[in-house]
């Protein structure tokens, strides 16, 4: 979409001989080019390293003898260390670059994940999974962070959405990878098929950590293939994002109301996701398919339906330059899907699998719109600490696996955890579009 005029007078004032709407357009594109295909395989990796929990579970649980109250427990503590060095691992990114801090925190997770496949005991499942959260921290929030550096609110959805398509694609990619792995490779040099599934699954992260240098500037201005007048351009579209800060500004986002509201948002968010990543296997196997590889084949085929949906509705909100709105709507789509998703999933394996493509379709739709939406509302001076502590209050979600699990080991089914979620997504649409209504700057949203 094109640059409005009166942002574009802004560049020109900048730069002298200002680039025409279409040019701009152009350089958006090249932006997108350079930085969105690295960002999406990071965060490919990131989103399979923190799933593949979920199939490991039907090897790993009886192998080791844990009850699923015992593996939710061990799956939920990666958030409490994410969530305890969130902040801190954001604030920093604004310190030291976000290469520096992509580096770390790609190269760290990636041995932690693939150091899973060494645990024997509860306690050490426990261990290595909140060091997985510890060395993650940070990264979701940063790479936000660092969009924020070259792309307008009006162009960012789209973006944010090319990159978070990478947790669909990474459904389409795990979930038969998983399955195979857990198959072809069990017992091979004395491993059982999950340890092979950890340590293949990390390691590629590590590498591509070690590339982070060669690929990321850390702001426009540094990067060799934008000359000064497109860097002046992103300068003064994307505003004062793109220059690096003179302070952080922690308690201002500590004492905002609405950030505990979009808080709230994307926690609902991260229950109805988290439920599905972890439990969508479980659910198949539980309707009759008993191969470990089939049930990754099933579990592909609702992301394919999310992966479009995702695209396109990003790309309509950016046309509309509108968040609120289009983030609620989704909302209460994937609220009736979750909904039908309990009536299913006891009793027909095609219907479960319809209800969540539905729901969970509209779920990952809402996500890029959502932190579109957010990132606007926060000024420069807070982004980095309000990203992060938007982010790191919602991955208090990650207790949602264990909650799950305790849940059904008392009812024998998924279908009452199904009905809570739609009743959360169902409050937080009404909360959050009420509560943000004539919030954001503009009022555009």
């Amino acid at each position: 979409m094109h640059a409005p005029a009166s942002q574009l007078a802004g560049a020109t004032e900048l730069a002298p001989q200002a680039l025409s709407a279409a040019q701009a357009d152009a350089v958006f594109a090249r932006v997108s080019r350079r930085l969105i295909p690295f960002l999406f395989l990071c965060y490919l990796l990131n989103f399979i390293d923190r799933a593949n929990v979920g199939y490991a579970q039907l090897q790993m649980k009886s192998s080791l003898g844990f009850s699923d109250a015992a593996y939710g427990i061990g799956a939920t503590m990666f958030f409490v260390g994410y969530a305890l060095f969130e902040v801190p691992s954001n604030l920093l990114l604004q310190r030291i670059g976000a290469r520096a801090t992509l580096f770390r925190i790609m190269v760290l997770w990636g041995l932690a994940s693939a150091g899973t496949m060494l645990v024997s005991t509860p306690a050490q499942f426990y261990a290595v999974r909140f060091l997985l959260g510890v060395f993650e921290a940070g990264f979701f929030p940063g790479v936000l962070l660092y969009l924020t550096y070259w792309f307008p609110p009006e162009r960012r959805a789209r973006a944010i959405a090319l990159i978070l398509s990478a947790s669909v694609a990474a459904g389409l990619v795990s979930g038969p990878l998983s399955g195979w792995i857990l198959n072809a490779m069990d017992g091979t040099h004395g491993l059982a098929g999950w340890q092979w599934m950890f340590l293949l699954e990390g390691a590629p992260t590590v590498l591509l950590g070690a590339l982070v240098f060669a690929v990321l500037p850390d702001r426009p201005d540094d990067a060799p293939w934008l000359d000064a007048r497109e860097k002046a351009l992103i300068r003064a579209l994307a505003g004062s994002a793109s220059k690096p800060p003179q302070r952080h500004s922690l308690m201002p986002v500590l004492r905002d109301p609405r950030i505990y509201l979009l808080a709230f948002g994307a926690f609902v968010n991260g229950c109805a996701g988290y439920f599905l990543a972890f439990w969508v296997p479980t659910m198949v196997r539980e309707l009759g398919v008993e191969d470990p590889q089939a049930i990754g084949l099933y579990a592909v085929i609702p992301n394919l339906f999310g992966l479009v949906a995702m695209i396109l509705y990003s790309r309509h909100a950016d046309r509309h330059n509108e968040q609120r709105r289009h983030w609620g709507l989704a909302f209460l789509v994937a609220a009736a899907g979750f909904a039908a998703l309990g009536l299913a999933v006891p009793h027909s394996l095609p219907w479960t699998l319809a209800a969540v493509a539905f729901g969970g379709s509209a779920l990952v739709s809402s996500t890029p719109v959502f932190w579109a939406m957010a990132t606007r509302y926060l000024p420069a001076a807070r982004a980095a600490a309000g990203i992060a502590y938007i982010n790191s209050l919602a991955s208090l979600a990650g207790a949602t696996p264990a909650a799950v699990g305790i849940a059904k080991s008392y009812t024998g089914s998924l279908a009452w955890p199904s009905w809570t979620i739609a009743a959360l997504l169902l409050a937080a649409a009404l909360a959050v579009m009420a509560g943000m209504r004539n919030a954001l700057p503009d009022h555009r949203a």
